[in-house]
């Protein structure tokens, strides 16, 4: 199995197993909510970890049909995830630290450090141009195979 197929997969089983257990908080932290409800982050967390896990599975699915090289499979799959991670550790910090209902609101912050509207604005960006131009590669891979 190449690299960019393993790290596909096994990114699945780490968002779902993350997903799985980011439920008990979510779950703990409604029981002890006079509102019932846990915090926003903690429920974005859980939900994006399940959906990031099979979003890993079409990925891997992609990587399988692609006909590109294993070194640009292995380059998109790394942007996907990383990025992918990346939100869902803010999601987390952002439950956990119970510091925000808007990681977007300004002023940005994660916990009490400030983070700069500017380097905000650059995270975001790359995000987006990292996850689809990730997905753009894997789908090109996949649309030049089946056309």
């Amino acid at each position: 199995m190449n690299a960019a197929l393993s790290l596909s997969i096994i990114s699945a089983g780490l968002f779902f197993l993350n997903g799985l257990i980011t439920g008990v908080i979510k779950y703990r932290q409604i029981m002890a909510s006079p509102k019932g409800e846990a915090h926003v982050y903690i429920d974005i967390c859980h939900r994006t970890s399940l959906m990031y896990a099979f979003a890993c599975v079409l990925i891997y699915q992609f990587v399988l049909i692609s006909q590109l090289p294993d070194w640009l499979e292995l380059t998109a799959v790394i942007l996907l995830v990383v990025y992918f991670a990346a939100a869902v550790v803010s999601y987390f910090i952002h439950g956990v630290l119970q510091d925000t209902d808007n990681q977007l609101k300004q002023p940005h912050k994660m916990g009490n450090t400030h983070i700069s509207s500017t380097l905000m604005s650059l995270f975001m960006w790359s995000l987006i141009v990292g996850e689809i131009g990730g997905f753009l590669i894997l789908f090109y891979g996949v649309a030049i195979k089946v056309i």
